[in-house]
């Protein structure tokens, strides 16, 4: 049975504790998390904590979940049912959330694990502080991915976080950083395209010199929810500050705020918490595009779009993104949540074109200028439950220290597009990222 649930921290209890775990195990940065200013992501102090604890050859790997609303409870699903089918040898052995009916309802998904004994914390550092886990899914909203990930690895923790990688691109930098520093962790982010077979064999393609060079690609994530989109996210008028939420432990890294109900549960819709469409949907689409092409990262990226529907939302309803890699290369990206057509996802090079609108084919199409020089190909490719393989991948990397699939460095490709993205729509104008110093101007 699960133990008891601890006493919701107070915010100077919750400071403490912080203060407390950044002591016992070097936790860099929490002096950061009440500031309103954050330092560049180059400057703010990294180490390499503890080292991993290695897994037994028959020993099962013991996860901690930080964050127990939709998607960790998804993941926990998850996990138990690699569990229940033998599909992995695993036991969910804490989880760490800052609301209390959240974490209740996950403790009650883990009463299916026979023979394990769960702990629910309301404070994270005291999971992280557990000598006997080894790996920690993080689906905390997006302004924690980078300290609970960070504080993770600082830990020994292996870290499976969830996208996009980070809020912004400062974020990303101190945790690719942080990651150099620790060496010997895994860290996975939770972009489940990259698992599809069909990009594989792109990759393939486009290395053997299949399509030339690629010029130009385009790809969408587009659906439309007339409610408005997140609104389907309960407000439950229980979740306040008190007992049953810690507000100011969940704005954390962004130092107080006002509390607001709709914020809590929907802050996908507003840009203090979320780039919206852009780091929530579009990183599925853009991340296996960007590792198909190995170009290097995004040098220069403008956006354009508004609110044309939802005009209660705070993030966009519309964007349109042009994405330029170092003078070689273009791509299109579009993102909705007002009108559910998409672009077809295409990869365009000087020879042929790789079409890649269905998951389980790959087809290679010649230019007309090239039809007698290249064969057509249409590739049958596996399909199957993303989301399942990229957890699956993650805990083969955790075992056997193995390369994962979803990077961290691809995750800072991508953070790269968001953040530059994000600055266009709300500022306007194109961005440059230089690869060299890793800093931003505007264009």
């Amino acid at each position: 049975m699960a133990k008891p649930f601890r006493p919701s921290p107070s915010r100077r209890d919750f400071l403490a504790k912080s203060a407390a775990a950044a002591s016992a195990f070097s936790l860099a940065g929490c002096a950061d998390m009440a500031a309103s200013v954050k330092p560049s992501g180059l400057e703010r102090p990294v180490i390499a904590g503890k080292p991993h604890t290695p897994i037994g050859q028959d020993e099962a790997i013991r996860i901690g979940v930080i964050g127990t609303g939709g998607m960790g409870s998804g993941h926990i699903d998850g996990f138990l049912r690699m569990r229940a089918e033998g599909r992995k040898n695993i036991d969910i052995v804490a989880l760490a959330d800052v609301c209390k009916p959240r974490l209740d309802s996950a403790m009650a998904k883990l009463e299916a694990q026979e023979g394990v004994e769960a702990t629910a914390y309301r404070d994270y550092t005291e999971l992280l502080a557990r000598e006997d886990i080894h790996a920690v899914l993080i689906a905390s909203p997006e302004h924690w991915h980078a300290t609970h990930a960070v504080h993770a690895m600082e830990a020994g923790k292996d870290v499976y976080v969830e996208k996009p990688m980070t809020l912004d691109l400062d974020d990303a930098l101190w945790l690719k950083r942080s990651l150099d520093a620790s060496q010997d962790k895994i860290l996975q982010v939770g972009t489940q395209y990259m698992m599809k077979t069909n990009i594989l064999e792109a990759k393939r393609l486009i290395a053997e010199g299949a399509i030339g060079q690629p010029v130009f690609s385009q790809t969408s994530y587009c659906r439309n929810t007339p409610a408005g989109e997140w609104n389907y996210y309960y407000v439950d008028p229980e979740v306040v500050p008190g007992d049953n939420l810690d507000w100011d432990a969940w704005c954390g890294p962004l130092g107080p705020q006002p509390f607001d109900g709709k914020v809590y549960a929907r802050w996908r819709r507003y840009k203090k918490y979320s780039t919206g469409i852009i780091g929530d949907l579009l990183v599925h689409e853009m991340t296996p595009i960007i590792h198909a092409l190995d170009l290097g990262f995004p040098t220069r990226v403008s956006a354009t779009g508004g609110h044309y529907v939802d005009k209660e939302m705070e993030n966009h309803d519309q964007v349109l993104l042009n994405v330029e890699f170092g003078g070689q290369h273009t791509m299109l990206v579009a993102g909705s949540t007002c009108n559910n057509r998409g672009l077809e996802t295409v990869i365009r090079g000087h020879k042929a074109d790789i079409l890649l609108a269905d998951s389980a084919r790959c087809r290679l199409v010649p230019q007309p200028p090239f039809v007698d020089d290249i064969d057509p190909q249409d590739i049958t490719c596996e399909t199957g439950d993303w989301q399942d393989r990229l957890r699956e991948d993650w805990l083969n990397s955790v075992r056997t220290r193995e390369p994962n699939r979803s990077t961290v460095e691809l995750g800072l490709k991508h953070m790269v597009v968001v953040d530059l993205a994000t600055r266009s729509m709300w500022e306007g104008g194109s961005w440059e990222f230089d690869p060299e110093t890793l800093t931003v101007k505007k264009a």
